[in-house]
């Protein structure tokens, strides 16, 4: 990759800091591409008593790299106190994460990485996305609908066709179009992002036992099988619906490339009890590559240096493959 990665580091007073510092000190041994952190330097000197760089811009990076973690510097004047948020944190995440998408966006560098963020906060200051991957679908000129969060670990990619709404309103708001719109995306972005060349996607019911022929509910029925057999009209490989419990295990795993799952602890339950560590969120349908740990900001061990930086290595590491991917194939 001729440009860095950009990590922005989500708010300050959770791990972001400490786990993008701790991938820096293992980037050798890991084999890290290139990348530099955007925030508040101070919360990386909070938690961290390694080597840091200011960088004024992307291009300062690689001259630092070898021996500092370079940091393009968003200051908000707030403090920073571990393991406490606030609203002054907020601010600083959402700067840090538009200066970060904006760079993405502009080409000034290869691909974003995004910290975790503290959504209760950011609500406090207006934000109005359900999360970050709806907010950089919108700075991309992507509708959200089209912007699909996949879940991926060495042994399992999921997708949650809907996201972060409550249970109860799942049902009411699965619709062919949309299953069929996150199918879409997702065999689209396994070419691009991941090089599998034709796809294979599993759908997960959405009742137990997958309806058992309705009579445990329709959604099965009136919803999946019509878009799966849609699906397949398309030529994509899709297969389903099937018992959510029966999905999961090595031999089921090892028949699909990427489970759909109907709503948000359909997949993702699965996916940390294999890879709590090193899950990685990554943003399918933007014309950037955009990865993300999969992990929320852990206020309570912020500051204690106990955070585990797997996911945070895994997030680069994908950020980067996806990159090479995608610049050899010309898309």
């Amino acid at each position: 990759m001729t440009a860095p990665l950009a990590v922005s580091m989500g708010d300050p007073a959770g791990i972001g800091p400490e786990v993008i510092a701790k991938a820096w000190a293992a980037r050798v041994a890991e084999r890290l591409p290139l990348f530099f952190a955007v925030g508040d330097a101070r919360a990386i000197a909070a938690v961290w008593d390694g080597p840091v760089a200011e960088i004024g811009d992307p291009g300062q990076a690689a001259a630092a790299f070898a021996t500092a973690l370079p940091v393009l510097n968003v200051e908000d004047g707030g403090q920073i106190n571990p393991g406490i948020a606030d609203v002054d944190g907020a601010r600083c995440a959402l700067h840090s994460l538009e200066l970060a998408a904006g760079l993405a966006r502009s080409d000034a560098v290869s691909a974003l990485v995004t910290g975790p963020v503290s959504k209760a906060q950011l609500y406090q200051i207006g934000f109005s996305y359900p999360g970050q991957t709806e907010f950089i679908a919108e700075r991309c000129g992507i509708a959200r609908d089209n912007a699909v969060m996949m879940l991926a670990g060495p042994t399992l990619r999921v997708v949650p066709i809907t996201t972060h709404v409550p249970l109860a309103a799942v049902s009411g708001l699965l619709t062919i179009d949309l299953i069929l719109s996150k199918a879409r995306v997702t065999a689209r972005g396994l070419q691009r992002n991941f090089g599998i060349e034709r796809p294979r996607l599993a759908f997960a019911g959405f009742n137990p036992h997958a309806g058992e022929h309705g009579a445990l509910g329709r959604e099965e029925i009136d919803l999946l099988m019509p878009a799966i057999a849609l699906l397949q009209d398309e030529g994509i490989d899709a297969t389903g619906p099937f018992a959510a419990d029966t999905m999961f295990h090595d031999r089921a795993r090892s028949t699909y490339d990427a489970a759909l799952c109907c709503y948000h602890d359909q997949a993702l339950v699965p996916l940390k009890t294999l890879h709590f560590d090193d899950g990685v969120n990554i943003t399918l349908g933007l014309p950037i590559v955009r990865t993300s740990p999969d992990h929320g900001t852990a206020f309570g061990i912020a500051g204690t240096n106990s955070a585990h930086p797997g996911a945070m290595i895994a997030a680069i590491h994908m950020a980067g493959d996806a990159t090479a991917r995608r610049a050899a194939a010309g898309s």
